[in-house]
């Protein structure tokens, strides 16, 4: 029973501070009325429909059938190296950055062995790692904080995307130099792709797609939250209710704990006001510090209460993804996987630090050149 416990709070850290912060401050500022206005609901429920849907299209094999059919074109490392990274950077824009790891690194791991380069294949990891954390902040839901901020501070999808669009594009520039600087040698191997991939039933794929549209035309206002969750859960619950297992229970519980916490910080006015003179100080060097510390989406709800200025909170939530391994939790996914089988003297945790402190360096430099 104690290891089991300790297990848990080491697998889901973040959940169990959250709770405890949450109860300690309900001491604080007993439960009353006011608690029903500290939770939105909208964010809950698009980001449960979004990874139910997510969920669905990953069971039915649709990432798993076209990642393989595009990589049994491509026998060079180096390209499946660049493909690996590019793949990971546009799907989380879609599938968010989570689910795009969980999604590919496991099948970059069974591709990679075939070259026996053990190296190569860290610093793919760490830039298929990079990739997702980046290509995620283009879209309101390629991660929660995004999806969060997006409606938290009603931004509009044009002044988000115009917002993120150039840190977007110079990700992607340092990106692909940073494939080739690392793979300046290349290796070819016929059976690199040589995987079979069971095709997609066409009728679930054209409704789960659908159902996809439907969350978008929430996140975007056109759809009230409560419709979008009545369909996605009906349809989910008759054509494949196992969907729900796969949903990240956790998080939503988390931000549910996060709301709570930050409701009742903002009604005690000593730390409101302390806390609302610090964060505007520099909100975006601020977001980008406490990422390192509680990881991004912790940080994004937890400063969202103490500052108005929520493009440079967004921008900050999202660079502050780049640095340490927990400053965005994603990060973790790949490292698990590499876990399983890594072996000595591979140095990733280094190797991940190092390449994600350029990045972020890169990235807060253009920060400063357009604020």
């Amino acid at each position: 029973m104690k290891n089991k416990l300790l297990k848990f709070i080491k697998t889901d850290t973040i959940l169990v501070v959250s709770g405890v912060l949450a109860v300690i401050s309900c001491f604080i500022i007993p439960p009353d009325k006011e608690y029903l206005n500290y939770v939105n609901f909208r964010v809950l429920a698009i980001l449960f429909s979004l990874m139910l849907v997510v969920s669905a299209l990953v069971r039915i094999g649709t990432f798993d059938y076209l990642t393989r059919r595009v990589l049994g074109r491509i026998h060079s490392e180096r390209y499946i190296s660049l493909f690996l990274v590019l793949l990971s950077f546009f799907l989380s824009m879609v599938l968010t950055n989570d689910v795009a790891l969980v999604t590919l690194v496991p099948f970059a791991l069974i591709l990679l062995r075939a070259f026996g380069d053990r190296r190569r294949t860290v610093y793919t990891l760490i830039l298929m790692t990079v990739a997702a954390n980046l290509g995620s902040m283009l879209t309101p839901i390629g991660n929660p904080q995004n999806l969060y901020l997006f409606t938290e501070y009603g931004f509009s999808l044009k002044k988000f995307t115009l917002l993120m669009l150039p840190y977007s594009l110079l990700s992607l520039v340092l990106l692909i130099l940073s494939v080739f600087l690392l793979n300046r040698t290349d290796h070819t191997v016929d059976q690199a792709g040589a995987v079979e991939a069971e095709r997609p039933g066409l009728p679930k794929l054209c409704l789960y797609l659908a159902l996809f549209i439907v969350c978008i035309l929430t996140v975007v206002g056109t759809l009230h939250y409560l419709v979008m969750l009545g369909i996605v859960a009906a349809v989910i619950l008759v054509t494949d209710r196992r969907a729900f297992l796969k949903v990240d229970y956790t998080l939503l519980l988390t931000f549910v704990f996060f709301f709570v916490l930050i409701g009742n910080l903002g009604r005690i006015d000593a730390i409101h006001d302390t806390l609302t003179k610090i964060v505007d100080q520099n909100v975006t060097l601020t977001a980008i510090l406490s990422s390192q510390i509680i990881s991004n989406v912790p940080a994004a709800m937890l400063l969202s209460a103490f500052t108005k200025q929520g493009s440079a909170l967004l921008v900050g939530v999202n660079l502050g993804g780049l640095g340490t391994l927990i400053a965005s939790m994603a990060s973790l996914i790949t490292y698990k996987f590499y876990a399983a089988e890594r072996k000595k003297g591979e140095g990733y945790l280094l190797k991940f630090t190092i390449i994600n402190l350029l990045f972020l360096a890169a990235l807060y430099s253009l920060h400063l050149i357009l604020s």
